[in-house]
């Protein structure tokens, strides 16, 4: 995936430029433990509210080794290991982006407020949230859909599984439904962007505004199913914008229905959107079903009354 290739690039750079800053900060501090390599000769005193100050903290030699294994080492290891397209340095590049701002905090705490502490704590933020982002995509990049895997697809021609999915995660939900009844299946799609980035705050405008996404054509004749089973995930708390359109599309034509909400919130069942799924479509439906989804891997089903 390509968001995978960009966010690794990027913890590649976080945990080298950290990594190598820290490196060159402790050598200074290891080479003139008096602080001169980088004009710090007056800071030294602001080290003695820290316990055991008479004895690690008389010279830089005890903060000059702790800085180079706390953010040298650490984030150099890390560095490496996502070089190597190593999993773990994806945690640890998230992790040593932590750390980093824990650091820093102690600084908040000794020194008086300066730039050089406030743009480091800025740096192990942006540093977390890029691993955290990094480890996200490395998730999504793991999941698997084989279409060709689903043959009984289309033998019960009377029933319909139509489904709209951006990751795909609802798509795998809606072929094994699909194929474990022998219906046809039939995606919605939207002229409107829906992939990346960009297609994911796109349609949380529509479902923040509640507004329904206009849909394409839509390629099937409704009216001949004896029942439309609708799986959909949650966008905004609420039933993505594209399946409220296709319901618009679709009003008075769809028989019985039946609903599979695709969420990954293990405390909610968004019971809500059957309701909202109900009117749309002007009848009650049949049955109803929360799933909880992550990654693609179905973690818990609920059937709703």
């Amino acid at each position: 995936m390509e968001r995978v290739r960009i966010a690794r690039r990027i913890m590649i750079f976080w945990t080298l430029f950290i990594g190598i800053g820290a490196l060159v900060g402790s050598m200074a501090m290891l080479i003139k433990p008096d602080g001169s390599i980088m004009q710090m000769q007056g800071m030294l005193p602001y080290f003695q509210v820290l316990p055991f100050a008479d004895v690690l903290f008389q010279n830089y030699i005890f903060s000059g080794i702790a800085l180079l294994i706390v953010n040298g080492i650490t984030n150099l290891t890390a560095a490496v290991l996502i070089i190597r397209k190593k999993t773990v340095g994806a945690y640890l590049g998230c992790l040593f982006g932590i750390t980093l701002m824990l650091w820093i905090m102690i600084q908040f705490v000794i020194f008086p407020a300066n730039f050089m502490s406030t743009i480091y704590f800025i740096f192990g933020l942006l540093q977390f949230a890029c691993g955290i982002a990094y480890i996200i995509f490395l998730k999504q990049s793991e999941f698997v859909f084989d279409e060709k895997a689903y043959k009984n697809i289309g033998r019960k021609p009377d029933v319909l599984v139509t489904y709209f999915s951006r990751m795909g995660y609802g798509r795998k939900i809606a072929y094994e439904k699909a194929n474990e009844l022998g219906a046809d299946i039939y995606e919605i799609t939207t002229p409107e962007r829906t992939k990346g980035f960009l297609g994911f705050a796109w349609l949380g405008r529509f479902g923040m505004h509640g507004w329904a996404m206009p849909v394409n054509a839509v390629g099937k004749n409704i009216g001949k199913y004896k029942k439309v089973i609708f799986v959909y995930p949650i966008h905004v708390f609420a039933v993505a914008s594209p399946v409220k359109g296709f319901c618009k599309a679709c009003k008075g034509k769809v028989k019985k229905a039946e609903y599979i909400a695709v969420h990954f919130r293990k405390d909610s069942d968004f019971s809500k959107s059957f309701a909202q799924m109900d009117e749309a479509l002007g009848i009650r439906a049949d049955k109803k079903e929360s799933v909880v989804c992550k990654f693609g891997n179905v973690v818990k089903r609920k059937q709703i009354q």
